[in-house]
């Protein structure tokens, strides 16, 4: 029975999107494959994703960036906090490695802890790293300012290539400090389309546009009690927002899976962000965006959308005041382009098979 431990980053949902479809796609030709998460996010999320038995240890292993809210990074909290992780780090790569060593997995995938990759080398574990990004470049970006900046990103760098290899997912930021980087195809969930039984659940007409409002796992609630009503236009909400608008409805109360709602909405109100951008290209849904504040993965994710799907940029003092309308009906009357073939899951599993037989 090939064991996998997966490492999933708990810095939003996007990572979870990433590795679930590719667990799943894994699972699908290993029957008996045994499954450990390691993950700071809640079971219930991991299982709303990943198909089968796991087990989980509620544990994270990175945590990114420190964030002010879903959009604005906090560069000095940032680069305190990696100052303080990477204090003692040759013991904390010990004591990560002998936790690895009692679980006694045959491979490691990780989305996209460092510290996972280099326990694992430390451990003598097969090991990739999966991600449209790395901590490295995120942390230089952000952090160069710092006087310990060139150790510590070279302690990620030398983690990450110590992984047999890095699964550049596409869209993916440039990593010229990888040396063992290997690219694949978009990695997404394709739902079903459910807008006939939404429809009637709700008692909506025909005419009337549905939109999902989703910014990711890091939370940022919009102002939308105040929003101007805007005719024929409903909105998605998740129910811990406690919006009290006319056009509210709570996502919840659907009692669907993510992706079938996302299929089943006439559009996406979100920030860029792999997750929710590369499931809205695979299933058709266009896409009303925020930017978000200086996040350097960003103009790939805008620029392949753009050549993948239908999107439009909103500002954000528009948004806030829910002055959107413009932008939404001119979103609805763009060509909703060919969804691209997310062919990375395979490729991705092709790699961890020939991992796990050794």
């Amino acid at each position: 029975m090939p064991h996998l431990l997966a490492d999933i980053s708990s810095h939003g949902f996007g990572h979870l999107a990433q590795t679930a479809p590719v667990l799943n796609e894994l699972r699908r030709r290993l029957p008996d494959l045994r499954l450990t998460v390691s993950s700071g996010l809640p079971r219930a999320k991991l299982a709303s994703r990943i198909q089968g038995e796991f087990r989980h240890i509620p544990q994270s292993s990175d945590f990114g960036m420190v964030m002010a809210n879903a959009l604005e990074v906090l560069p000095e909290q940032s680069a305190a906090a990696y100052a303080e992780f990477h204090r003692d780090w040759k013991h904390k790569v010990a004591q990560e490695a002998a936790r690895f060593a009692q679980l006694a997995p045959d491979a490691v995938l990780s989305d996209i802890s460092y510290l996972a990759l280099a326990a694992a080398g430390s451990a003598g574990i097969p090991a990739a790293a999966m991600c449209c990004l790395n901590w490295a470049d995120i942390y230089q970006h952000y952090c160069g300012f710092d006087p310990g900046t060139a150790q510590i990103r070279q302690h990620m760098l030398d983690a990450y290539n110590s992984a047999r290899c890095f699964l550049k997912v596409q869209p993916t930021m440039p990593m010229p400090g990888l040396q063992n980087a290997r690219e694949i195809g978009p990695i997404a969930q394709g739902g079903e389309n459910r807008r006939a039984q939404i429809d009637a659940l709700l008692g909506l007409g025909g005419d009337e546009k549905l939109v999902l409002v989703a910014m990711g796992g890091i939370h940022m609630r919009l102002p939308m009690e105040d929003w101007p009503r805007i005719p024929g236009v409903r909105w998605l909400v998740q129910s811990s927002w406690q919006v009290r608008h006319a056009d509210a409805i709570e996502l919840e109360s659907l009692a669907l899976p993510f992706v079938d709602v996302l299929r089943s909405c006439d559009a996406l109100l979100t920030k860029p962000g792999y997750g929710s951008f590369a499931e809205a290209a695979l299933n058709a849904t266009p896409v009303l965006y925020l930017r978000r504040t200086d996040w350097p993965e960003e103009p790939y994710l805008i620029a392949w959308l753009k050549a993948h799907g239908a999107c439009l940029e909103v500002e954000r003092g528009s948004l806030l005041r829910g002055n959107v309308a413009d932008e939404l009906w001119a979103l609805l009357a763009l060509p909703v382009l060919t969804p691209p073939l997310p062919t990375g899951a395979a490729q991705a599993a092709d790699v961890l098979v020939e991992m796990l037989h050794g």
